[in-house]
């Protein structure tokens, strides 16, 4: 059972990059898409609604913004799109699809800054991490994949020190994935490779940092502790180009369905 997560940063601009070739060879029988930025409706066809796949799309209310989806190769046995919460369903954060006892989330968890950069959305940002974590906790076995915009530790950045008091590292919101960890919930890919620096998901769009990998992992993958028995592997896709993030990917036993 392999679910690879992507921020593709506008299904449209990396539709034209390679996505549907990417989508044919990832091997993933679940895909989970962030920032999507378009409606179903707004999309090529091929891409909305992709030969072998089922699709479901949670788009923001806002155009051209945020937005998420899932892809599957066999149905669900139920949907969720959103939380109930229309301060962060209005924004597309949020779908849930569960596949017999497994249910997995795509999510995109806001950015902290506000439009000037002033920090002035960590609040929002918090209250969901809080809020998809009641959600998710009601199902024994779940994954939550997607961009979680934090780096949990300083391994995950190239730079920590530098970016101590920058959205995306700050103690708060560190402090918001430790919640998830405290209530059994498992980081995939460090449980797996616990010591591997260098290992990023996104980088800034400046000229020469990904070749440099100066990056940041902020790309998770989170299973439950009904889930985790049923791990593995994890792993980042970083030569995956298209999109500023890099998909990642997850491996469970087929049995974690049944």
């Amino acid at each position: 059972m392999k679910i690879v997560s992507w921020n593709v940063n506008g299904l449209r601009a990396c539709g034209k990059a390679g996505f549907l070739d990417w989508l044919c060879g990832c091997g993933a029988d679940v895909v989970c898409l962030q920032e999507v930025r378009a409606r179903p409706d707004q999309l090529p066809v091929l891409i909305a609604a992709p030969p072998g796949w089922h699709a479901a799309f949670a788009p923001a209310g806002r155009p051209g913004y945020s937005g998420v989806a899932i892809l599957a190769r066999r149905p669900w046995d139920g949907l969720d799109i959103g939380l109930g919460d229309p301060q962060f369903d209005g924004e597309g954060r949020a779908i849930g699809a569960r596949f017999g006892a497994l249910t997995v989330w795509s999510a995109y968890f806001p950015n902290g800054n506000g439009k000037d950069r002033d920090l002035s959305r960590i609040p929002f940002k918090l209250a969901f991490y809080e809020a998809l974590l009641r959600r998710a906790a009601l199902d024994e076995r779940a994954v939550v994949a997607g961009d979680w915009n934090t780096a949990p530790a300083a391994i995950d950045l190239a730079r920590p020190r530098e970016n101590v008091a920058t959205s995306g590292f700050r103690p708060e919101e560190r402090a918001a994935v430790d919640q998830w960890l405290a209530a059994g919930w498992t980081d995939t890919f460090r449980a797996l490779h616990p010591d591997r620096a260098g290992a990023y998901s996104w980088w800034s769009q400046r000229d020469g940092v990904r070749a440099k990998n100066i990056g940041w992992r902020i790309d998770l993958a989170l299973c439950s502790a009904g889930a985790r028995p049923y791990l593995r592997d994890a792993a980042i896709d970083a030569l995956v180009t298209g999109s500023d993030h890099c998909p990642i990917e997850v491996s469970f036993d087929p049995a974690i369905t049944a």
